[in-house]
């Protein structure tokens, strides 16, 4: 008959138990099947399996960064575009990461790329440049709500870049540079108009005042006399030498 030592037993558990030991970090889930069936969840620490009838699975609880590699995208007034973005998810139900999908990071990836071609590909090139956020709130709800039976949830989704072909980025550069002519021609037309209706205004109230042209007169002499000018033209007003002129006038006829 054969006997077994005690020595021999013990270390034979001892080995047993090393086997089955895991140990799972804060951040991490154990997801155990026994025989092939789902059996549990296990919680971060030291945990023990029975090794050999016991398989764990481990899952990382914390937000995971993917990068969603650039698709060409036919927006819908036919622009041909490449377009990336970033996702952030995590999971909160571990044992449908391991269950409901054979790999829960390549299915996200798979389904990001699908719906952003399909997004993008609805909205115009005007919405997809100046309506990020509401690209951003759509690829986030649709994607979110397709991960729920994955127990995937995805907390947001960003466009990153949006490149576009040489010819298009001409065009709208062309495009803004007439914009940027347009409106300093309507700024430019806008300040003739206002100083035009200023000079009216001015040119108005000058000739219901005589004497108002003469300060007038009066001041622009004053500021040409402020300048370091060699020569100064004086112009004499016509009415100062009128009386003169008419004197001269009756005298030519009383001589005639």
């Amino acid at each position: 008959m054969f006997v077994v030592s005690p020595a021999i037993f013990v270390g034979f558990l001892v080995a047993i138990f090393i086997a089955g030991v895991r140990i799972l970090a804060e951040y991490e889930r154990g997801v155990v099947f026994r025989f092939g069936r789902y059996h549990g969840v296990r919680e971060a620490g030291l945990r023990w399996i029975i090794p050999g009838v016991d398989r764990m699975e481990r899952i990382s609880l914390r937000e995971i960064v993917m990068d969603v590699p650039a698709q060409e995208v036919i927006t819908r007034d036919n622009v041909s575009v490449k377009v990336n973005a970033v996702l952030y998810f995590r999971v909160l139900h571990p044992e449908k990461a391991v269950i409901q999908v054979e790999n829960y990071l390549y299915g996200t990836s798979q389904l990001s790329q699908t719906t952003l071609r399909s997004v993008c590909g609805q909205a115009e090139l005007d919405e997809l440049l100046a309506e990020r956020e509401s690209i951003n709130r759509k690829l986030q709800e649709i994607i979110d709500l397709q991960t729920e039976p994955w127990g995937v949830k995805v907390r947001a989704v960003e466009v990153k870049q949006i490149d576009l072909p040489q010819e298009m980025q001409r065009a709208m550069a062309k495009q803004a540079e007439a914009e940027r002519e347009k409106r300093a021609k309507i700024i430019h037309a806008e300040g003739e108009s206002q100083a035009a209706a200023k000079l009216a205004e001015a040119s108005s109230i000058l000739s219901a005042e005589p004497s108002a042209l003469q300060l007038r007169f009066l001041q622009t002499l004053s500021e040409i006399a402020t300048e370091n000018n060699s020569t100064i033209v004086f112009p004499i007003p016509i009415d100062t030498i009128k009386p003169f002129f008419d004197t001269a006038v009756r005298s030519t006829k009383e001589d005639r």
